[in-house]
């Protein structure tokens, strides 16, 4: 009973790992080209899985098609948020951390 109740517990555990993808303060172009680039990617990832599940299996990837149009809704988000601080001309403070831990089934 102890060597598994043991296992459990360390399925359980896991180790968060932290990348820092974005740390600074950027203009308002600077900032849209950082962030635009990263979303266009997601977005690109998500179009090409979408594109591969049609091809292969004859049917929509349906993470796919959920997050592309979140992500455009983002991108929205930026622009306006872009706006803002080229009207004011303001730098945007970005800080991006990315956790990653190992999912454990």
């Amino acid at each position: 009973m102890f060597i598994i109740y043991q296992i459990k517990m360390n399925q359980q555990m896991k180790k968060v790992e932290q990348l820092t993808l974005i740390d600074g303060n950027f203009n308002d172009e600077e900032a849209k080209e950082i962030l635009m680039s990263i979303l266009t990617t997601k977005i690109h990832f998500h179009e090409m899985k979408d594109f591969s599940s049609q091809e292969r299996f004859g049917i929509q990837d349906e993470t796919a098609k959920k997050r592309i149009p979140a992500l455009k809704k983002e991108i929205e988000k930026l622009l306006q948020i872009l706006s803002e601080a080229k009207l004011h001309n303001k730098k945007l403070s970005i800080d991006s951390i990315i956790n990653i831990s190992i999912s454990v089934d």
